[in-house]
């Protein structure tokens, strides 16, 4: 009996032994990986729990998530690294993502409330070039939502808004250019419709910079009759019941030109327009943007 004791604690020793020394062994399954931006799910299948888990996405992101769900913005091949940790000890493991680029025209507007995923209208093309054009030079980072008027809309895009001081009066700024007025009868003023800021002009040309997104107020059928009566044109029904159900401002259709729409993060136009304003508009604290090319 006593020969077996001591096999067997010999052998629990041995098995602690082994155990300290394995590392640990992290693997992982995905899926969603399509077009950017593109929701991806990790799903954390390592054999062996470790004390903790790191994930490098391989964009300048990472988790300490045991499972994390991951946003890729932009279309390409991505090295992304899980890395298990048992006491001193840590393995990775690597497996390449590749992320398409979306099949229409996307920009992510970035602020502290939150994101908003705009589509870009293919039907006005010199407003989207130039939004396009804007953005990838930067030209709107660190610039206001200057203009936030609850039930209409708010408004961005004044390079003289950047570190702006309280109380500046903001509106006014832009590039050297304005640019020509592009209706378009599928495009119109519904809740969360990207449109061009301009100035009173016989031409309805477009401010170079300068944008609102509709927040909007419910609308009613009247509404509607009295607009087309006024400006002769006509709503399709998937148009008036789109007006119905989310609201807008349609006494802007065909006064300024519309050329996108927020497909996605809705709910950010009503928490920016919820703030606070001062006399002009201005949010009491400022609302940055940022804006990114989806490609």
């Amino acid at each position: 009996m006593k020969s077996n004791h001591c096999f067997n604690y010999a052998l629990l020793l041995l098995m602690a032994a082994m155990s300290a020394c394995a590392l640990p062994k992290p693997s992982y399954t995905y899926n969603g990986a399509g077009e950017a931006p593109s929701p991806v799910e990790f799903k954390n299948t390592s054999p062996k729990p470790a004390e903790s888990y790191h994930w490098d996405f391989g964009d300048g992101n990472a988790s300490d998530e045991p499972s994390p769900k991951h946003t890729f913005y932009a279309s390409g091949t991505y090295a992304v690294k899980l890395t298990a940790k048992t006491g001193n000890k840590s393995k990775t493991y690597e497996d390449k993502i590749s992320i398409k680029a979306p099949k229409v025209c996307l920009v992510l507007i970035e602020t502290d409330y939150g994101n908003m995923l705009v589509r870009l209208s293919d039907g006005t093309p010199k407003h989207r070039d130039n939004f396009l054009k804007l953005a990838e030079q930067g030209y709107y980072d660190g610039t206001l939502f200057h203009r936030v008027i609850d039930g209409f809309m708010i408004q961005g895009g004044d390079p003289n808004s950047k570190n702006a001081k309280p109380g500046q009066q903001l509106g006014m700024g832009g590039p050297d250019y304005t640019i020509d007025a592009e209706f378009v009868d599928s495009l119109v003023h519904i809740k969360g419709a990207l449109a061009a800021a301009r100035t009173n002009n016989p031409q309805k040309r477009s401010s170079g910079s300068q944008f609102y997104i509709v927040h909007g107020s419910p609308v009613t059928d009247g509404q509607l009759n009295q607009t087309e009566g006024g400006r002769n044109f006509r709503y399709s029904k998937t148009q008036r019941d789109a007006y119905l159900k989310a609201g807008g401002t349609p006494f802007l259709d065909r006064e300024y030109t519309v050329f996108g729409q927020v497909i996605q993060g809705l709910e950010v136009i009503d928490k920016i327009t919820a703030q606070p304003t001062l006399p002009g508009d201005r949010p009491s604290s400022d609302v940055k943007m940022k804006i990114k090319v989806i490609k």
